[in-house]
C-alpha cells in the first residue's frame, strides 16, 4: 500500500474518518469498500468496528499510524474507511419518507453555509431532534466531505441531504407540501412568538451574511434570537441548534 497524501482533496471526499462516523456507517449498513485500522488500536468502539467489518466481509488492513496520517489530515482516532461518495436525494424523497412513516415533515435548510464544521454540527443536531432531512445549495455551499462527516460524528447515516440550485424554489416546493417555513434572521420576530409546530422547515443562513434577500422574502416568518448581552450574532451551528431544539420542545408539547 502506498501513501496517498498527494491526492488529499480527492481522497477526503471518499473517506470516513474517525471511530464514530465509521461505526455509524457500519451499523446503518452503508457500503464500505475498505477499512483501515491502526495497528495496536484498542478500547472504545474498535472491537465493535472490527466485529461488524468481519461479519459483513469488508476488506480491512491493519496499518501504521503514518499511513493514516498520510491518508487524511483529520483526527482519525486510528480508523478510516473508503466509501462510495455520499448520495444526495431529492426534496420529494424526504417528504415521501416522512409521509410514509406518518410523520410531519421537519427539515433544515442551509442557505449558503460553507464552513464544514458548522455544516456537520448542524446535520448532527438536525438528526438528533428527528428532522428527516436537510436541504443545501449546489453552489455557495459546503459539499459533503470527510471533514463534514467527522463533524457530524455519524449523523450522515441518519439524515438525508438534498441539493438544490435555488433555495427560494425549494422553499416554494415545501410550502406547497404544507410546510411552514421559518428563517433565522436578526430582523425577525422574537422566536418565542413564531410558529414552530406542524410540518416545518427551518432556514439557517450563511456565516456572516445570514439569509439571502430572496430566501428571507420567501419564508413564511422570520425569527430572531434575543441578544441582551450585546453580542451581535451567533455562530450558525449554535443558532441553528437553538432553533432546532426549540422546535422539538414545541412539537413535543403540542404548543404554538
Amino acid at each position: 500500500m502506498g501513501r496517498v497524501a498527494g491526492k488529499q482533496a480527492k481522497e477526503d471526499s471518499e473517506l470516513l474518518v474517525g471511530r464514530n462516523p465509521v461505526l455509524e456507517a457500519l451499523r446503518s449498513g452503508r457500503p464500505l469498500n475498505r477499512l483501515f485500522v491502526a495497528k495496536g488500536s484498542r478500547g472504545g468502539s474498535i472491537g465493535e468496528i472490527l466485529e461488524l467489518t468481519k461479519e459483513r466481509g469488508i476488506p480491512y488492513d491493519l496499518v501504521g499510524t503514518d499511513f493514516l496520517n498520510g491518508l487524511t489530515r483529520l483526527p482519525h482516532q486510528g480508523v478510516a474507511a473508503k466509501v462510495a461518495p455520499y448520495s444526495y436525494v431529492d426534496i420529494d424523497d424526504i417528504l415521501a419518507k416522512a409521509f410514509a412513516k406518518g410523520e410531519e415533515p421537519f427539515l433544515l435548510l442551509l442557505d449558503g453555509v460553507q464552513d464544514p464544521h458548522n455544516f456537520g454540527s448542524l446535520l448532527r443536531t438536525a438528526a438528533a431532534v428527528g428532522a428527516q432531512g436537510a436541504v443545501v445549495l449546489k453552489r455557495d455551499s459546503c459539499p459533503l466531505t470527510a471533514t463534514v462527516a467527522k463533524a457530524a460524528a455519524g449523523a450522515l447515516e441518519h439524515i438525508a441531504v438534498a441539493r438544490v440550485a435555488n433555495m427560494s424554489r425549494a422553499i416554494e416546493r415545501l410550502q406547497k407540501a404544507g410546510c411552514w417555513v421559518v428563517g433565522a434572521h436578526m430582523q425577525g420576530r422574537a422566536y418565542e412568538e413564531v410558529h414552530l409546530t406542524g410540518p416545518l422547515a427551518l432556514v439557517i443562513g450563511a456565516e456572516g451574511k445570514g439569509l439571502s434577500r430572496l430566501t428571507a422574502e420567501s419564508c413564511d416568518e422570520l425569527a430572531a434570537l434575543p441578544m441582551p448581552g450585546g453580542v451581535g450574532s451567533l455562530n450558525a451551528a449554535v443558532a441553528g441548534g437553538i432553533f432546532l431544539y426549540e422546535a422539538l420542545r414545541r412539537r413535543r408539547q403540542g404548543s404554538v
